[in-house]
């Protein structure tokens, strides 16, 4: 490529420029506002892909990453995409993904803006899928992510994003695996810290051997707090190697709750975030004593709890049953804990699929003052889709419910959504704001994933008077 003037970021943080013909340009490795050389990697019709070669003017944000395994050359890490930008920049270049994608996916503008959401750069990442590969050439095991743009996996020696106990077993990890009988039918570790305890799920295609189950425990019981769980199949089947593990968990000591999970549950990645996070939503759903609050995608009670220690009534709903299960369980539990938790309020779990939520699930579901949203990647569509349609043919006060019952069905008045996918926020936005009648009064950004092209975020409707 000739010289080129990078202009923005795209989604997976690379640079963005126009070649002399203006076809669109995506750099890996390069900066807004840098002038750079680049070797193309990739043409098609309307646009081409490179890797940086040379820098001709360098941004003023670009800095020394803080990782040895990051970089642009073949077998460098691919956890991170961003550890070359200055960590204010990245959150700068999140804050504008989202309002852009809000602004042409959705076509809204937020009222407010929202100061972001940060925490640590570093020693963040309390959850991690690492693989497993015997490298037969390398005569040795390695433990880590994927190389950038490869199925094959980096020879990382630590990890700075993960926590400092757990980046420091990596080399421990490797040595212990390449011990082991079944080394080379062992092909991933799943870890995830509790706040006292850090679990190692081993996933392993054949039965281990009883000298391999041994390593196993004299690695574990050196380290104290790291404990093993084996998973012979699906995550459904990860159980603990020792009978009375201690179980993981974690605080929320602003709400002065507690919630366990399995290694294996989908829990924030980043708990120091997190924490700040339930925070922020809960300040501004603004609940009340004598509001009832729906938790739709309440997952183990993340927000669920929280809600429980403020509002009149909760409802936290979620599309498995064992889910639900479980939060109820994690809300007796914390009832239990002491008399001050015993004042959280009346709360229910319900079991709904909510990618085929409809209008008649929502009056079903019945009336609630505000709303929590937090779904996966794939948004809130349907749940949109069917509060929109009630919207449209009930304007307030409410609209009469066909089931017996259920009284008169109104909107809530407020809803807060956490997002994990600027894009199908934007999407969901556009149809309550156009749609629906809400008023889409603030967005801000989450930097949940330093280092990362990862943009998660929250948003806050109101319904229009």
């Amino acid at each position: 490529m000739d010289r080129l003037l990078v202009e923005s970021l795209d989604l997976e943080g690379r640079g963005v420029a126009h070649n002399s013909d203006g076809k669109v340009a995506f750099i890996e490795g390069a900066l807004p506002s840098e002038v750079v050389s680049a070797t193309v990697n990739r043409r098609k019709n309307h646009w081409e892909q490179g890797t940086l070669t040379q820098i001709h003017r360098e941004s003023s944000q670009r800095v020394t990453p803080g990782c040895p395994h990051f970089g642009l050359h073949a077998g460098a890490c691919g956890g991170c995409k961003m550890q070359h930008l200055q960590v204010a920049a990245q959150v700068a270049v999140k804050q504008r993904v989202l309002e852009d994608s809000l602004w042409h996916l959705g076509k809204v503008r937020a009222g407010t803006v929202l100061r972001p959401i940060e925490g640590p750069a570093w020693g963040y990442r309390y959850r991690a899928r690492l693989s497993v590969r015997f490298v037969r050439k390398k005569g040795t095991v390695l433990i880590g992510f994927h190389e950038r743009k490869s199925s094959y996996v980096a020879d990382m020696q630590q990890c700075p994003v993960l926590p400092v106990q757990v980046s420091a077993l990596l080399l421990a990890l490797r040595a212990l695996m390449m011990s082991m009988d079944a080394a080379q039918t062992c092909p991933q570790i799943e870890l995830a810290c509790g706040d006292a305890v850090t679990a190692l799920v081993l996933r392993h295609l054949e039965p281990l051997s009883a000298a391999d189950l041994q390593r196993l425990r004299a690695f574990a019981e050196s380290r104290p707090g790291v404990q093993w769980w084996l998973q012979p199949r699906g995550p459904e089947t990860a159980h603990p190697l020792e009978a009375g593990a201690a179980p993981l968990d974690y605080a929320l000591p602003e709400f002065g709750v507690r919630l366990w999970f399995k290694p294996t549950d989908f829990t924030q990645v980043n708990p120091l975030i997190n924490r700040v996070l339930v925070a922020r939503a809960l300040r501004l759903l603004e609940v009340h004593r004598h509001e009832r609050v729906i938790d739709w995608f309440c997952g183990l009670g993340n927000f669920t709890l929280p809600l429980a220690s403020q509002a009149g009534s909760v409802l936290g709903v979620e599309g498995s049953a064992e889910l639900v299960l479980r939060s109820r369980q994690n809300y007796e539990s914390n009832q239990a804990l002491s008399p001050v938790n015993q004042a959280l309020c009346a709360t229910e779990f319900v079991a709904k699929n909510l990618f085929e939520m409809t209008a008649d699930g929502l009056i079903e579901v019945g009336v609630a003052d505000k709303w929590l949203i937090d779904p996966p990647r794939e948004g809130a569509f349907a749940l949109i889709q069917s509060l929109v349609a009630l919207c449209q043919h009930a304007p307030d006060p409410g609209v009469h419910s066909a089931a017996p019952g259920l009284g008169r069905w109104q909107a809530p008045k407020r809803i807060v959504y956490v997002s994990c996918n600027p894009a199908t926020l934007a999407r969901d936005t556009g149809l309550l704001v156009h749609k629906g009648g809400y008023r889409c009064q603030a967005i801000g950004v989450i930097n949940m994933f330093p280092h990362t092209a990862h943009v998660e975020s929250i948003a806050v409707f109101d319904r229009a008077q």
